[in-house]
């Protein structure tokens, strides 16, 4: 796939690890194509129901390399634009047609275009160290990672616009309170509380977890009738699978659901 990401399956969850460390993750397109990949293996594994993207060492990714950035590099628009098209934004574009939940363990920085990683992910859960900022007003450019349709629906217009205007940074408290991350957790408990989180969704059936994303993520871009309409049908493909009915007859023997998938 690529050295810079390790990839490992244990009890039904994925974790991808940006593996950089020399370099807070700073990513690479070889990375980001490394990620699509990733996740395109996940999307077709029955044995992968949750997936956790993180980084290794003390950052979760410090964004691109500004290696490549300045008045040396290629500048001309349409060499610009089909860079983000095809390389910074294949990310969250395939993390937005991907089914099965996807949780950023955040365990150190995550800035610029690694906040953008961050916020293409379903659910954030971060460490004590880590902080959060869009930084591109500060070089002259824009979120060109998501972070500019993401963040506003996190923590609302208002806010997102200060936090792309001034660069600043939050800390882990903060982003707590704003509705950035779902949980923060001392830095040597994240993985092993991220991990709890994932196994409990992973012990759900499958199909439900898959249709419950699908229907929100459809019902932030439409409106109360054609959601409604929608998750009608997702339901009744849900009852219809094995799995609903194990489901019912766990409940009442009180005891763990056994789950093919469907």
């Amino acid at each position: 796939m690529t050295d810079f990401l390790s990839f490992d399956v244990t009890s039904g969850i994925a974790t991808l690890t940006m593996n950089r460390p020399e370099r807070l993750n700073a990513f690479t397109d070889e990375m980001l194509r490394g990620l699509v990949a990733a996740l395109d293996e996940c999307e077709s594994r029955d044995d992968v129901h949750v997936v956790i993207l993180t980084g290794a060492g003390r950052a979760f990714s410090s964004g691109g390399d500004i290696g490549g950035m300045g008045a040396e590099a290629d500048r001309r628009p349409h060499v610009t634009k089909t860079h983000i098209w095809n390389e910074i934004q294949a990310f969250p574009k395939r993390a937005a047609r991907f089914e099965k939940p996807l949780i950023a363990a955040v365990n150190g920085p995550a800035i610029g275009g690694g906040m953008d990683l961050a916020l293409a992910c379903d659910i954030r859960i971060a460490g004590a160290s880590a902080r959060f900022a869009e930084t591109y007003a500060k070089i002259g450019l824009l979120p060109g990672g998501g972070g500019a349709f993401f963040l506003p629906r996190l923590v609302g217009k208002a806010r997102a616009l200060e936090l792309l205007w001034t660069a600043d940074f939050l800390d882990a408290a903060t982003a707590l309170e704003i509705g950035l991350v779902n949980h923060v957790f001392p830095d040597d408990e994240l993985m092993a509380e991220t991990i709890k989180l994932a196994t409990r969704i992973a012990a759900m059936p499958p199909l439900s977890i898959r249709l419950i994303k699908r229907t929100v993520n459809q019902s932030l871009e439409t409106d109360l009738a054609t959601a409604l309409d929608l998750v009608s049908s997702h339901i009744a493909v849900a009852r219809a699978g094995e799995d609903h009915v194990e489901a019912i007859e766990a409940f009442r023997a009180k005891r763990e659901g056994k789950y093919v998938g469907y």
